[in-house]
């Protein structure tokens, strides 16, 4: 018998928990003729903002031992290019999940480019990036400061109709503390991790590898960390957890169910492999087959934390 995939995420039913990240898979239509995306259970677009962004200069992209690095700086074509020309093609795939990712540099910003996509149809939810940094609040973080996350993310889910999963940092002292944080402000979900903020340095022009100086450390090197954050995220909180963190096989995937995921997010995969969601939709369905996993959401939170050799 076939497991049945589904899964129910802040009332949203996916035909399975796996998810295009943002940042990595364009706009979605960008894949639509690679990546079967009637097979997979959403994506998360690029982040866009309220107008057009050029990003930053290059080099903003490195590859590292296990990963990349990357300081792209936002790019996008703004909300009002997305409407147009991004998002219709999206609604030729009602079974997949479109999720727009909403950022900014203040609150008014976030606010604006929801208040313009709730009048659009094709779109199931928002995903709330905290990892910008406030400009009024001299570069701080949203997801790095409990007080301001909890402002961000009850101004947006006050204004949203659609559910808001918000996208945590996890460079912060305690990822349960914003979660609980997001939750506490109305959030229907929390994704993480984001990326771990890094510095590759060029040892023969003494200089940073990057313009921007600093980026994003993705990949498999932080998958045992993002592990481990969304394990101690999905104790703190009663909303879903999607996990996110260098996920490129099924047994990823599971390790993140295991520890407290409803979904995952699949992200610097897709540099490598264009068809990596699509793969490891499968890819999964057949691990829960061969161990006899009924329905993949019995896997969310089932680890086990007893010691395996408790002492007499």
């Amino acid at each position: 018998m076939k497991p049945d995939m589904r899964v129910n995420l802040c009332g949203l039913e996916l035909v399975n928990p796996v998810i295009a990240a943002s940042g990595t898979f364009g706009y979605g239509v960008e894949f639509e003729e690679i990546v079967n995306l009637r097979r997979i259970g959403g994506l998360v677009t690029k982040g866009i903002s309220a107008e057009p962004m050029a990003g930053n200069q290059s080099p903003r992209l490195i590859e590292t031992a296990a990963g990349m690095i990357n300081a792209i700086g936002l790019q996008n074509v703004g909300v009002e290019k997305f409407l147009a020309d991004k998002l219709p093609p999206l609604r030729n795939y009602p079974s997949c999940a479109a999720i727009v990712n909403v950022f900014g540099y203040a609150i008014n910003d976030y606010l604006a480019v929801v208040d313009r996509l709730n009048d659009a149809e094709g779109i199931a939810a928002y995903e709330i990036n905290a990892s910008c940094p406030n400009t009024k609040n001299g570069g701080i973080a949203f997801g790095s400061d409990v007080d301001m996350l909890f402002d961000l993310v009850s101004r947006a889910k006050s204004r949203s109709r659609r559910p808001v999963i918000v996208k945590l940092s996890p460079n912060v002292t305690s990822i349960a503390a914003m979660a609980s944080s997001a939750q506490k402000a109305g959030a229907d979900a929390v994704s993480l991790v984001n990326t771990f903020l890094a510095l590759p340095i060029d040892i023969e022009t003494r200089r940073s590898r990057l313009w921007n100086i600093t980026g994003g450390l993705s990949g498999p090197a932080i998958k045992p960390i993002a592990v481990r954050m969304v394990w101690e995220a999905a104790k703190a909180v009663t909303i879903p957890v999607i996990g996110l963190g260098g996920i490129v096989t099924p047994e990823d995937a599971v390790e993140f169910l295991l520890a407290g995921a409803t979904a995952v997010q699949v992200g610097t995969a897709s540099y490598a492999d264009p068809r990596a969601t699509e793969r490891l939709a499968q890819g999964l369905e057949q691990w829960c087959a061969r161990h006899h996993v009924a329905r993949v959401a019995e896997l969310t939170g089932a680890l086990d934390t007893t010691f395996p050799n408790p002492p007499a």
